[in-house]
């Protein structure tokens, strides 16, 4: 069966990441079609490109490393769930995509983001990067809003449309994964 990551990026004390995250994976596993398994960059403990050598190589040399890319390169397709950050997304999601490189290759991605306008700037950053890394991005996304989608700005309360979106980029998700899945046999 198709294995699908929700990733939490961000990893600040007191976020409302894993809140959204396991929002989506309540959502995801009532539709039966893919294992979904929550995936938070908190528990890899990431520095800042510590590897001696380029992602590109493959030879990782750290722990963490080889950690991220043995949970990398175990799915098929990843949702991203991120804040904006200063019209970005968080550095530590940076770090984790640059990190390792061959164990995203020919996959899909998904996006939810969150915050004052929805995550929607840390979306559009984050889909030139899957590029580069040869991942394919869908294109319907969730964009929750903290003023419309939350409860006193931290607990996620989302309007029912938002629902029936994260069902469609997820019905993208798992159609692309699948589609790309003779790719990552060759």
């Amino acid at each position: 069966m198709t294995r699908i990551a929700i990733i939490i990026g961000s990893t600040r004390p007191d976020r409302v990441g894993p809140t959204v995250a396991h929002w989506l994976l309540d959502l995801a596993k009532q539709r039966g079609d893919a294992d979904y398994e929550l995936v938070d960059l908190a528990d890899f403990d990431l520095p800042h490109l510590d590897e001696p050598l380029p992602a590109s190589t493959g030879q990782y040399t750290r722990p963490h490393t080889l950690q991220l890319a043995e949970t990398v390169a175990s799915f098929d397709g990843f949702v991203f769930v991120t804040p904006e950050y200063n019209h970005s997304y968080p550095g530590v999601l940076k770090t984790a995509i640059d990190l390792v490189y061959a164990e995203w290759q020919h996959k899909a991605a998904g996006f939810v983001g969150y915050g004052a306008d929805g995550g929607i700037r840390a979306v559009e950053h984050l889909r030139g990067v899957m590029g580069m890394v040869l991942v394919a991005d869908v294109r319907a996304q969730v964009a929750l809003s903290l003023y419309d989608d939350f409860t006193d700005f931290v607990r996620p309360t989302p309007r029912e449309r938002q629902a029936a979106l994260a069902g469609t980029m997820l019905d993208e998700l798992v159609a692309w994964a699948g589609a790309l899945a003779p790719l990552r046999a060759a």
